[in-house]
């Protein structure tokens, strides 16, 4: 005999940790709540007080904001480790940064725009929400799975399980998206993106900045210790060649790239860096089996929005599955499952759209069509409609939202 759970989620990343607890608190006042498995073989804990922060951040959008306080999660997360930013800076280098796009919270009445999150703080923040709602986590390493007529088998490292619904929440290299057979488009974009801390001259003024060049883009994410995190999505020969720099020619390199922004920029942790791909699954779903998160789709991360869009998931297809149960319907319904994926594949498609365009003609395009972008910064700048437009869009408020998100 294996454990039977109505859901079994492989990976407990921020995307499957918070579709795993929205799942246990959503149906913990029913009659029948649902019992959800999370399998996760490294849980970190939450960092100490006073701990250095860490590199790998995320920004969070105000739906993001909703679904965690929806799950519980957000005030876990909330504190001295958090920044809100309030507005955010866009220029071109054809121009120089007096003269970039800004977005002010302000304008539309917002208190902030989003938060800088340390990665590992959200995941804990939400796997230790998940566990205090009754959520069982499992450490242990996927395998393989069978898909069966009324459940799924799930061989792992420390024994095999079955659910009624199996999520494949488990990143860009999906084994359950590739155990199920579900296929994906990969397109690489030849680009290389360089993380790093760095301390700057001048405050980041709660700021998120950002610069895009012909042979890149750099931004600069405000921190809660006064530092900013870098992500420069950089072409392959010049990240190689960045890559190869000793800090104080990584730095130098750094400051002609800011345009000086900040003033002058001095490391604080050491580079990684990561090749970028777009990622599309074909399907999302199948039977007894979803995809979420960088399982399902993968966007270039100049516009901050991987995270978001698999919070959306997630809360998507919670929604879905707690609607199923009051109808008492199988979670693993094909019909279920294919409610969530029409609902979420148009708005990744029309994300991932919009994000590959801004890389395409801002970042690397030559030509009438790259300059005539140029120009619709400064076009934006002058129009509130647009930018109360694009603000919304970068709050995660525009479009079709789940309830967790409202």
């Amino acid at each position: 005999m294996t454990d039977l759970f109505d859901v079994l989620i492989v990976g407990g990343g921020p995307v499957g940790a918070c579709a795993a607890t929205l799942l246990v608190r959503g149906s913990s006042n029913t009659r029948s709540p649902l019992s959800v498995c999370l399998l996760e073989p490294k849980r970190p804990q939450l960092p100490t007080a006073g701990s250095p922060l860490d590199s790998r951040v995320v920004a969070i959008s105000r739906a993001s904001e909703r679904i965690l306080n929806s799950a519980g999660a957000w005030p876990r997360v909330t504190g001295p480790r958090v920044e809100a930013y309030e507005r955010m800076r866009i220029w071109h280098e054809s121009t120089s940064s007096e003269n970039a796009l800004v977005f002010d919270a302000a304008e539309v009445g917002e208190p902030n725009l989003g938060y800088i999150v340390e990665n590992r703080l959200l995941q804990a923040a939400l796997l230790d929400e998940f566990t205090a709602a009754g959520g069982h986590l499992l450490s242990a390493d996927f395998q393989d799975l069978r898909v069966d007529a009324d459940a799924v088998v799930v061989n792992t490292s420390t024994g095999t399980f079955s659910a009624k619904l199996v999520i494949g929440a488990d990143g860009a290299k999906s084994a359950v998206r590739e155990a199920v057979g579900l296929t994906a488009s990969v397109v690489e974009f030849n680009e290389t993106a360089i993380v790093a801390t760095v301390a700057t001259e001048r405050s980041h003024q709660k700021t998120a900045w950002q610069r895009f060049m012909r042979d890149g883009t750099l931004a600069f994410l405000p921190l809660a210790d006064g530092t900013s995190s870098i992500v420069w999505s950089a072409d392959n020969n010049l990240a190689t060649r960045l890559d190869a720099l000793s800090a104080a020619e990584f730095e130098s390199e750094l400051n002609r790239a800011s345009d000086l922004a900040l003033g002058t920029t001095r490391l604080a942790s050491e580079r990684s860096t990561f090749p970028l791909k777009r990622i599309g699954a074909h399907r999302y779903v199948t039977q007894r089996c979803a995809l979420i998160g960088d399982a399902a789709h993968v966007v270039h991360p100049l516009a901050g929005q991987g995270v978001n869009l698999g919070l959306l998931d997630a809360a998507t297809l919670a929604q879905m599955i707690l609607d199923a149960r009051i109808e008492r319907e199988d979670p693993g319904a094909l019909r279920v499952l294919r409610s969530y994926e029409r609902w979420r594949k148009s708005e990744v498609a029309f994300m991932s759209t919009a994000i590959d365009a801004f890389d395409r003609f801002l970042a690397h395009g030559s030509g009438p069509v790259s300059r005539l972008a140029q120009l619709g910064l400064g076009w934006v700048n002058r129009s509130q409609e647009l930018k109360r437009m694009f603000i919304s869009r970068a709050l995660g408020v525009a479009g079709e939202l789940p309830r967790p998100a409202r």
